[in-house]
């Protein structure tokens, strides 16, 4: 079978790979039809996941149609429409029975990561009864596949830890597709401001179409400066961090309102700042977390109700033989205006 590869820092390549077994009874096959391209794929490329190994297939993400079942699997058979989660949970382990899917002893976020992914024609899904969702009969796969990260990472990392609130301000750093997740989901909760921060135009453009009430292009340095003139020098009740680098980390601690929360979603490969010196004396609760899944039955009524759409964060669409240029594409987001890129194949 044809599967994208990471070959170390800074190489992959769309190789031929064996058609993966069943190994543990609770096992499934499943024959993926589309998968996409994560935030975090990029950052394994650039050597910030050391639990990711050269050699490792790629992938977190997608719907297919299952393939073969172990015998410990009740809950899915052969030829079953199914959405992948990020997350592979057993459902038993301490961790599990408290909700901290992505913590699972033996499961986790390991797709892509620790075992093979989901950019193949084939992938093996470890604890398939809780790491599978049926599809529902008509539901549209791309819409879905946003569904088996970017949606849930979004609203748990970001609007739940960030405890955001009716009337709130809330200000998301990062207009990607994490950014535009909880930007999309922050709205449950009719916050009264959201303020989107990024440093491309149409990003920008983007958030304001999906519902952020002023957007800022923080290229020219004064992100801080205009956010604190908008709130009153007051700052914003949430800060949402959604891109993973120092930079955006030290400006959601610098807009950070007294007893407000920053929320981090963003990947960090490299160390940040924490100023204790200034934030030590006003009430800022400082939350991290990685996405546990716990939320996507519920994400998947509310797209299938139609209240988010999660299709729009699509922009580009390949085809797996493509997924070499699909990279390309999404890792050069300022030149191609790429968000969420699918991959049929």
């Amino acid at each position: 079978m044809k599967a994208l590869v990471y070959q170390g820092p800074g190489k992959k390549a769309l190789e031929e790979r064996p058609m993966p077994e069943i190994s543990d009874p609770t096992d499934a096959i499943v024959k993926v039809s589309r998968t996409t391209i994560c935030g975090t794929d990029l950052h394994i490329l650039k050597g910030d996941v050391a639990t990711c190994k050269p050699g490792r297939i790629l992938g977190h993400e997608g719907v297919g149609i299952v393939e073969a079942t172990g015998p410990g699997v009740t809950a899915f058979k052969k030829g079953d429409h199914v959405l992948i989660s990020c997350i592979s949970s057993c459902g038993k382990c301490e961790y599990c029975r408290r909700g901290i899917y992505s913590h699972c002893t033996t499961g986790g976020w390991i797709l892509g990561n620790e075992i093979d992914g989901t950019q193949a024609e084939y992938v093996r899904i470890p604890h398939a009864d809780t790491s599978l969702y049926p599809v529902p009969a008509g539901a549209d796969e791309e819409a879905l596949v946003m569904l088996s990260d970017i949606l849930p990472t979004g609203f748990e990392c970001g609007v739940l830890n960030g405890k955001v609130e009716p009337g709130d301000t809330v200000a998301i750093v990062g207009a990607g597709p994490i950014g535009l997740a909880a930007l999309l989901t922050a709205q449950f909760f009719s916050p009264g401001e959201i303020v989107m921060i990024d440093l491309i135009d149409n990003r920008l453009e983007v958030a304001k179409r999906f519902g952020a009430t002023t957007t800022v292009n923080s290229a020219n340095g004064k992100a801080v400066e205009t956010i604190m003139k908008m709130t009153g020098g007051r700052g914003v009740d949430v800060a949402i961090e959604a891109v993973g680098v120092p930079a955006t980390f030290i400006l959601c601690q610098d807009i950070v309102a007294p007893g407000g929360t920053i929320a981090n979603i963003g990947v960090h490969g490299t160390k940040v700042d924490l100023h204790l010196e200034t934030l030590w004396s006003r009430n800022i609760s400082i939350t991290t977390r990685l996405v546990d899944t716990v939320t996507t039955p519920m994400l998947l009524k509310t797209v299938r109700s139609k209240k988010i759409d999660p299709k729009l964060l699509i922009t580009h669409r390949f085809k797996l033989a493509e997924m070499l240029k699909a990279y390309d594409t999404f890792s050069d987001a300022a030149k191609t205006n790429s968000l969420k890129v699918i991959i049929e194949v």
